[in-house]
């Protein structure tokens, strides 16, 4: 049995993944930590956890995390960091923690999302000269424009072209530039997320899309990466990882 502790348990996603641990027969709920606490099951602090851990997952905020991954490394435990946003300092801290615990990080807990990067990469290497645009839209509570997600999907596309560069919410006049991968952000009503890679040639057009449903699917792949990371020695993985 795998014992969970939930850091950011009161969330909106946090409280799905507490939801799925306690449905899951390999999991248990080992303790939910939160900010906002007011007592009771929440734990307010890091500080006040006594139970067992194997892994934690993380669905607070990316400004948690350095503090967060001090705690799993003088507690030896692995951690799930499903936040977005991250500065360059935090992502140091997630790089930090990989050399001394397994630490799992990953711009989006889909496994759809980790199959499209992969399908994105390998269309823009086939088509070296195609104009690439990557467009994601998201409900209108989202704090962060792109997604983490474009970034990542962007990302990929550069492994097979390097000289590459973004240009983020296009604006003004002139024409595309060679080198350039466009990505948009869109905002509205309560979308889960979507996100659409579009390669192009002048004389086709292939389009990879991934449409989230529901949120749960992120809760899914975010106890799908526990599961995994449980059984990994130190280091630094993402759904790459889980889908090779």
């Amino acid at each position: 049995m795998i014992n969970v502790l939930v850091h950011g348990a009161l969330g909106r996603m946090g409280s799905i993944v507490v939801n799925r641990v306690q449905e899951a027969e390999d999991m248990t709920l080992a303790a939910g930590v939160d900010g906002y606490s007011q007592g009771g099951a929440v734990y307010k602090s890091l500080g006040g956890v006594t139970e067992k851990a194997d892994v934690v997952i993380d669905f607070s905020h990316h400004s948690q995390t350095a503090g967060l991954l001090d705690w799993c490394v003088k507690n030896r435990v692995p951690a799930v960091i499903c936040t977005t946003g991250h500065d360059d300092g935090e992502k140091a801290a997630i790089a930090a923690a990989g050399e001394k615990i397994p630490v799992f990080f990953s711009a989006n807990m889909s496994m759809g999302i980790a199959l499209l990067a992969r399908l994105a990469r390998r269309a823009a290497e086939v088509f070296p000269d195609a104009d690439v645009e990557i467009v994601e839209a998201h409900h209108n509570r989202k704090a962060d424009a792109p997604s983490g997600t474009a970034l990542m999907l962007a990302d990929a596309v550069k492994e097979v072209r390097p000289g590459a560069v973004l240009n983020l919410g296009r604006s003004g006049m002139g024409k595309r530039e060679k080198n350039e991968i466009g990505v948009q952000a869109v905002r509205m009503g309560n979308l889960p997320g979507t996100h659409v890679v579009l390669i192009s040639t002048d004389s086709q057009t292939i389009e990879l899309k991934h449409e989230a449903h529901d949120r749960s699917l992120f809760a899914d792949g975010a106890l799908a990466a526990a599961r995994f990371l449980v059984t990994r020695g130190p280091g630094v993985y993402d759904m790459g990882d889980m889908v090779k």
